[in-house]
Order: structure tokens, then sequence, then C-alpha cells
């Protein structure tokens, strides 16, 4: 395909009604993503050089969140909802600066692929005028069909108004469409609202291209990536199709999942060959796993990266800002938050690590806490290379221990320690002989009394 210019618009003005949510249905999120954040990053992954959004009124944080998603985008408000031309030209001013193409999206079909936009592009290159976007329906009750002669698309019939013949075909329509960027504004302003809503349907730009010779044509998609969500269910339905699509792309990639059903992905999580994961993990976003990395059973992790060989879990957590280096260890019942694990660094059990740097080849033993907060502040606790912390110690922060430094167990440690020095943090143990006894009797006595 030549270069060519390309100007997205995606219709985003929907509420959250249905779905019975106060949020706009488009900021639900599917594999950790804004349901709207997959389509704005499957159009600046095909090569659209601007982007409008239409939002409903009184989506303050829907136009913020396309703001952090796509700065580049320009969002318009569709005051009245008048139907899916009506929201397109809500568009108007960013339409009159023409694009070789002008796509049209449903903001709330999360999972179009970029081989279907592309296809779309494709054929407006190809000399089509106006392109639709169809599928072929399991049950195509309720989808408009898709009405073909020779290749050519004559109309889009909506169910109610579909005769006995027409609602036999499963070709339905989709809602994505692609305009000859020249024809794309007199088309839309073209269509009329003689219907029983009295409503502006982008799907009559079909008979309208027709009836001025242009040449109109349907590519294939499939129903899954083109499905749209109103409901919870279909949320659900469209997350469960997401980590279908998201397991068989891992698989293929060269990585081992022992029970990949039971595994959950995010939009953006990365990642390598030869890494094996176990049943029952979580991946939130912004993860990325090294080759050779071994996630197992019951783990959770969002905003990490695990180096090469690292071995995660079973049951730990790893949250935001965590980076592990080559070959750690972070074992059952770790949580790590914002912290980072030098090479061969290795906390196996029953430990807090927040806030904190702990260096190349160094042990955290079971029970050791880094108190990172005051109540007001977060603070560092800054541990050196080869270094030993004994089981049930606390790190009292703002603290930092040197490259060697032993910890013994059971320490409270607030002060800094040097390298290669010892730390005991405690009271000194006292046994009184015979205490035992004379404490069993009087406590068994107590007890007799009050029976």
């Amino acid at each position: 395909m030549t270069l060519r210019s390309c100007h997205s618009v995606v219709l985003a003005a929907g509420l959250g009604t249905r779905m019975k949510s106060d949020l706009p249905k488009v900021m639900h999120p599917v594999g950790g993503l804004p349901i709207v954040g997959h389509v704005l990053k499957v159009l600046s992954q095909t090569g659209s050089s601007r982007l409008s959004v239409v939002t409903g009124p009184d989506m303050p944080e829907l136009e913020k969140l396309v703001g952090k998603l796509a700065p580049e985008a320009r969002c318009f408000v569709q005051t009245d909802r008048l139907g899916t031309a009506h929201a397109a030209l809500a568009a108007s001013a960013a339409l009159e600066d023409a694009a070789d193409d002008v796509l049209v999206l449903l903001g709330d079909a999360p999972l179009v692929t970029s081989e279907t936009i592309s296809n779309v592009r494709q054929s407006l290159s190809d000399g089509a005028d106006l392109v639709v976007v169809g599928f072929e329906a399991e049950n195509p009750f309720g989808y408009g069909r898709m009405l073909m002669k020779d290749g050519r698309l004559l109309a889009i019939r909506e169910e109610k108004e579909a005769s006995e013949e027409e609602q036999k075909i499963t070709f339905c329509n989709s809602g994505i469409m692609g305009f000859g960027g020249r024809h794309a504004l007199e088309l839309m302003r073209a269509i009329g609202n003689d219907n029983a809503k009295g409503e502006f349907y982008l799907t009559d730009a079909v008979e309208v291209a027709n009836a001025k010779g242009l040449k109109v044509v349907a590519v294939a998609g499939t129903e899954a990536e083109t499905q749209g969500i109103n409901t919870r269910s279909q949320l659900a339905a469209c997350e469960a199709d997401f980590q279908s699509r998201k397991r068989a792309e891992v698989l293929e990639s060269g990585v081992t999942l022992l029970a990949p059903e039971t595994v959950f992905f995010s939009h953006d999580t990365i990642i390598d060959p030869d890494v094996i994961v176990e049943q029952n993990v979580v991946f939130g976003p912004g993860v990325t796993v090294r080759s050779g990395a071994q996630i197992r059973a019951f783990s959770h992790l969002e905003g990490a990266e695990v180096g090469n060989n690292a071995v995660v879990g079973p049951y730990a957590r790893l949250r935001p800002g965590t980076v592990l280096g080559k070959d750690v260890r972070v074992g059952n019942f770790v949580e790590a938050k914002n912290a980072r694990f030098g090479d061969g660094a290795k906390a196996n059990h029953l430990s807090y690590v927040g806030d904190a740097s702990i260096g190349a080849a160094t042990n955290i033993g079971a029970g050791t806490i880094t108190c990172n907060y005051d109540g007001f502040l977060k603070h560092r606790t800054e541990i050196g290379a080869g270094s030993f912390v004994g089981s049930n110690s606390t790190l009292v922060a703002p603290v930092t221990l040197g490259d060697g430094a032993f910890v013994a167990a059971g320490s409270v440690i607030t002060k800094d320690v040097g390298a290669d020095a010892m730390a005991f943090g405690r009271t000194r143990q006292q046994s009184k002989d015979g205490m035992a006894k004379v404490l069993r009797e009087k406590l068994k006595k107590a007890k007799d009394q009050k029976s």
C-alpha cells in the first residue's frame, strides 16, 4: 500500500446505561486497558496520522483519558445523540481537512485487529470509495445484513426492515467503515433521517454512495474481533476472547503455559521465549518477563520486570516498580513494591520488601520487613551486595546496610550498618531456672478456680 494519510474517527459517546454504571462504557477495561484504548492503539499501529474521538456531553473523564492515551487526538462532543452519522459529523471541523482515507470505528469494539484495518485501507488504496467491514455471524439475529451482488455492497439492511429472504443472510455489518477522503463529508452530510427513530445512520452511506455511482465494497473480519460491548455479560465475553487470543499469541512465541486457561494477561504483557508460567498466574499492566524465568503458581505481578532465569513464587506478589535482576529468587508469600533486586539476590519466603534496593547475592531471611512508611512519607532501605538479613528482622527506613553486612535474626534495625559489620537489634536473652514450672502451676490454679 502506498503511503496515504489517514484520519480516524472513533465514536465513543455511549453511556454505560445497560452496564448499570456511571462510568462511560468505553472506559471499562479489557485486558487492563480501557475499551477505547484498544481502538486507539490499533489505529496508531495502522498508520492513522490524525485521530478524532466523539464523546458525549459531560464526559470530562473520558476526554482526560483520551488525552493520556493518545495526546495527538482531538475530542468532539455529540451534544444530542441522533445516530452514528450525526456522531461522526460532530468531528466535521477536523474532517474538513481532507485525508486520503477516513475511517470510522465504534469505540466499544476493542478487539478489532490491525490486519482488518489494514485491509480496509488497502481497499481504499485500490480505488474503493466506501468500504464496510462485515463478518459471518453464527447467529445473525439483531445485526444489519450486508446485501451483496457481484462483489459489490448494495445496502445494509437492519433486522426490522429486512425481508424474510434477507434475514437468512449471515454476512453482517460490524459498524467499521472506511471512506475515500474526498467523498467522506459529502456522503455523511447526504444521509437523511427518514426512519422510525428519526436518526441519522452511517450505514445509509452505502446506498447514498451507490446512488452517486461510487465504488462500494465489503471486507471480511471475524465475529470475535468486531463484537461490541453494551452489557456486563458482553464485557466478560470480550475479556474471555481477549485472554484466549493473548494466550495463543504467548504460546506461539515460545512461552510454556502449564495451564493456559488459568493464566491472565494484560494488553501490554511482554514475555520472552523460554519462560515457564505455572497455574493461576495474573499479569497486571506493565509486566516484562525475560528469557529463562519461571513464574510459579498463584503469583500476581503488576508494573514489574523479571530478569533472566529469575524465579517468582509460588504465591508471590510483585507490585509496581519492582525490578528483579537475573537469577533472583522471590519465593512464597513475598511481596515486593518499588524494589530493585540485584543479580542473584534472594527473598525466599514470608517477607515484605518495599521502597528498597537489594544488592547482588544478598539473602533476605523469612519474616523480614522493610518499614518504608511513617504514616506521612515513604522512605528507602538500601542493602549492599553479599549481605545477609536474618529471619524475622525489621529494617526501619531510611536505613542503609553496607556490602557484606550481617543482621542477626529477630533484630530491629534503626541505624545504618557498615560494610562487613554485624548488627544485633534485640534485647539480651535471659533464662530463669524453674520459672516455667512455677508459671504453669499458677496458670493451672487460676483456670481451675474459674471452672
